[in-house]
């Protein structure tokens, strides 16, 4: 027999989408309890670059983007976050061809990107390398310390009075007059699920007999030692393929979405040299003072993606009061808003923007 109290919803995941949503429904009402297999804010939510740049989003996603941008903004130094500025480089022609067909679409939905001269770009940046093909620029682009993502929630949920579980994973699913969740903590009853566990999302789903199409990169970071000031902007590549800024200590973070070896079910992914080392190759060809520099530490974590690479956002399919959000490209920028969303639709409230129906056909750009 399950003693204890039936919650209203409980969100399974807790990472910024599943706090954020939890923050909602709560505010709207909602009796809800958050579980995470580990710690808050562990996951992607807290091990990514923290780059918030809308010119690497998606064109159909920049509304969303643009107003997760203002969710960080709003956090503001609780979660570090800065706005620098941000370029983008391209190094030869095929390159330059890219970068102004993408970021021309991307200023098109919204995005306040601008191409910029050589010499406005070393003006702003005099360390990046002066083989520069072309650049553009968005003055909203900046970071935040995703490090602070899981003390920023656990604070939010403590003052919002909703009840959370770290070390809680769920092992089954059990579906009669609502849900029961089994997990090491004992069994908890609510009348709705939401599963936002990012990469997990594929064998939690499982547990409810239903497939989903997700499967997760295994993105590396790296962090260099404390150097003198290179850069005051955040600097990516038309590929998408690098992106780097340096924080206010002096060490500076290069990503760019290369991949490392595991699979969530495994644990921690972990590093391969092999990426790495091309990886570092570009950001050093960007700022070539970074040859000197020293790696103090790469590191990896998972994102969840499906075919279409556009987010899960809405009722999971066949399973009545069962809900699903994840998967969202560009998730620690987009995720604080579309948890908003997440949460409205929950509540029975028509959401701002439309959500992304989990029973799509994944192989139809339909969005």
């Amino acid at each position: 027999m399950t003693t204890g109290p039936t919650y209203e919803i409980a969100i399974i995941g807790g990472g910024i989408m599943g706090c954020a949503t939890a923050l909602r429904v709560a505010a709207g009402g909602m009796s809800a309890i958050v579980l995470d297999q580990g710690d808050l804010g562990q996951g992607a939510s807290g091990v990514n670059a923290g780059t918030l740049s809308l010119q690497i989003k998606r064109v159909k996603l920049m509304p969303y983007a643009l107003k997760g941008h203002h969710c960080w903004e709003e956090m503001g130094d609780t979660v570090g976050f800065a706005k620098t500025g941000g370029y983008t480089l391209a190094f030869n022609a095929r390159e330059a061809e890219m970068l102004h067909e993408r970021q021309t679409l991307k200023s098109n939905a919204g995005a306040p990107i601008e191409f910029v001269s050589n010499n406005q770009l070393r003006a702003a940046e005099p360390n990046l390398t002066h083989k520069v093909e072309a650049a553009s620029f968005c003055p909203e682009d900046g970071y935040a310390n995703s490090s602070l993502t899981g003390q920023y929630y656990r604070g939010k949920l403590r003052d919002a009075g909703i009840p959370y579980r770290e070390g809680c994973a769920v092992t089954a699913i059990d579906q009669g007059d609502g849900f029961t969740l089994t997990t090491p903590q004992g069994p908890i009853r609510a009348n709705r699920i939401l599963l936002a566990a990012g990469a997990w999302l594929k064998p939690l789903a499982a547990l409810l007999d239903v497939d989903l199409p997700v499967n997760a990169r295994v993105n590396t970071v790296s962090v260099t030692e404390r150097l003198q000031p290179l850069m005051s902007s955040v600097i990516g590549h038309a590929t998408g393929l690098l992106t780097m800024k340096q924080k206010a200590n002096g060490t500076v973070l290069i990503g760019g979405g290369w991949q490392g070896r595991g699979t969530p079910q495994d644990g921690r992914g972990t590093v391969d040299a092999d990426t790495v080392r091309p990886n570092l190759a570009l950001a050093q060809y960007a700022v070539p003072a970074l040859s000197a520099a020293r790696v103090t530490r790469s590191w990896t974590g998972f994102e969840a993606n499906v075919p279409d690479f556009y987010p899960l956002a809405g009722a999971l399919p066949g399973v009545p009061d069962a809900f699903v959000l994840g998967c969202v490209r560009g998730g620690y920028t987009i995720g604080p808003y579309i948890s908003q969303l997440m949460g409205d639709h929950i509540l029975g409230r028509e959401p701002e923007m439309p959500l992304f129906d989990p029973g799509r056909d994944f192989e139809k750009d339909t969005i």
